[in-house]
């Protein structure tokens, strides 16, 4: 992937590096806390919508009283179109996202990167930008992450130094992952702009492929073979996993398993019958903890015709592994690699650290009897996220898997055809519905 062009944002900063604040910054946080006390001491549980109602009403009362206030003292109240830009940030802070609002609203920002005082964001075309900083202080910034945390489900997800660091998924299937562990808080968020994307728009309007291996990504789903999908940090992955989800037959029952709740496949009509699983932290007793490899084992018991992890990168890799290769074909889950044939060697790395402890000798074949296509994903050299490899699991040898790269990287990075597939693999695609023809050349 190119370098991205990169505009430095401007306004002045305070001496610890934090950005000066708004005019209004100090009234708006004066709101802020009269609101949200005033909230706070009703009792009342309130839905999101009775709540939204409740703080319009307050700030609207707030906002009277400071102009009484102001006349009262001989001072001109807000001009009406400031009291409306103050309303609304004391409105985002207690019911929305606060000063991250107006960057998860634009549609061309894919990714947030916010390191203390300094806000970066990666646009949809390469692109970076330095950004005004979202609040005046670190103990704002770890307040805003905390009541984000606090809102985003029923689970409790704390931030403190107690434990310095959450993940969670906002309102619009963005993740959020927050450290205290450095200099300063540090919070960094993904974008999912494409939630109900098919294969199809993957390869007719986001060039990813084309339109043969589309088919051929179909049929493998059709067919019911276990797919792991691999690349690098921000190739696409859960998107790429979520578009060939939406090929699974409605009828199917689906258990999704993820350390953060980023695929929401139960929220999609598609999937009616579908339980979404989400690993839990331990609470502050150390207590209460479930990680993805226990949550397989329960999902198992829940008779699934397929499960989806949404990332694989630890213990659960074994569970997953015997539960792909004893009935739940058809299975899909990502992987974080450089290369299509790295799926393998991180696949029995995870294996070995397990609490199983299998050696390569055992992991191998574990492996191979589980796993029946890999797909790698990167950045093509236009900038564009594409299929650049895939390979067919053939068996193990040893320590090693065997597999064949049907598809290999070309020179724009792109996948071309590299060798044929197995002729009984290939019957099976074609049963599925897949033309061979559809892919020239190969």
């Amino acid at each position: 992937m190119t370098a991205p062009t990169i505009a430095a944002g401007n306004g002045a900063a305070h001496a610890d590096g934090w950005q000066a604040g708004t005019p209004h910054h100090q009234l708006i946080d004066q709101l802020r806390q009269q609101v949200a006390a005033q909230l706070a001491a009703t009792g009342a549980r309130l839905s999101g919508a009775e709540r939204e109602q409740r703080v319009d009403e307050l700030i609207a009362a707030a906002l009277n009283e400071h102009a009484r206030t102001q006349l009262a003292d001989g001072r001109m109240p807000l001009d009406p179109p400031v009291e409306a830009q103050i309303a609304q940030a004391v409105r985002d802070a207690l019911t929305g996202l606060g000063g991250l609002e107006p960057l998860l609203a634009d549609p061309s920002i894919t990714n947030i990167f916010i390191n203390g005082p300094v806000v970066w964001c990666r646009h949809s075309d390469g692109t970076k930008s330095q950004m005004p900083a979202i609040t005046s202080t670190a103990d704002e910034l770890v307040a805003l992450v905390r009541d984000i945390a606090a809102r985003a489900g029923a689970d409790e997800r704390r931030f403190d130094r107690g434990v310095p660091r959450v993940s969670v998924r906002l309102p619009d299937g963005s993740r959020l992952f927050a450290t205290l562990l450095g200099r300063h808080p540090s919070v960094s968020i993904r974008r999912h702009t494409l939630l109900n994307v098919t294969l199809d728009d993957l390869a007719r309007r986001h060039g990813a492929m084309d339109l043969g291996m589309r088919d051929l990504l179909t049929a493998m789903v059709l067919a019911r073979k276990n797919v792991i999908i691999c690349g690098g940090t921000d190739s696409g992955k859960t998107t790429f996993l979520r578009a060939m989800a939406k090929a699974i037959p409605e009828y199917e029952r689906l258990i999704t398993i993820e350390d953060t709740d980023e695929l929401a496949l139960d929220l999609d009509p598609s999937h009616p019958d579908c339980v979404a699983l989400q690993a839990r932290e331990p609470n502050i007793e150390g207590v209460g903890g479930v990680d993805q490899a226990e949550l397989v084992r329960q999902a198992l018991r829940m008779s699934p015709d397929r499960l989806v992890v949404g990332e694989a990168r630890g213990g659960e890799v074994v569970a997953l592994l015997n539960a792909m290769s004893q009935g739940n074909d058809g299975s899909l889950a990502t992987i974080h690699t450089s290369s299509s044939r790295q799926a393998f060697s991180r696949l029995m790395t995870y294996a070995a650290q397990s609490a199983e402890r299998l050696p390569f000798e055992s992991s191998a074949p574990l492996v191979a009897g589980a796993v029946h296509f890999v797909v790698h994903l990167t950045w093509s050299v236009d900038g564009q996220r594409v299929v650049s490899s895939i390979r067919e699991v053939l068996h193990s040898e040893g320590v090693e898997v065997i597999s064949n790269e049907v598809f290999k990287p070309g020179p724009d990075r792109r996948a071309v055809p590299a060798a044929p597939l197995r002729t009984d693999t290939l019957d099976e695609l074609v049963a599925a519905g897949f033309n061979p023809d559809a892919i020239p050349g190969w």
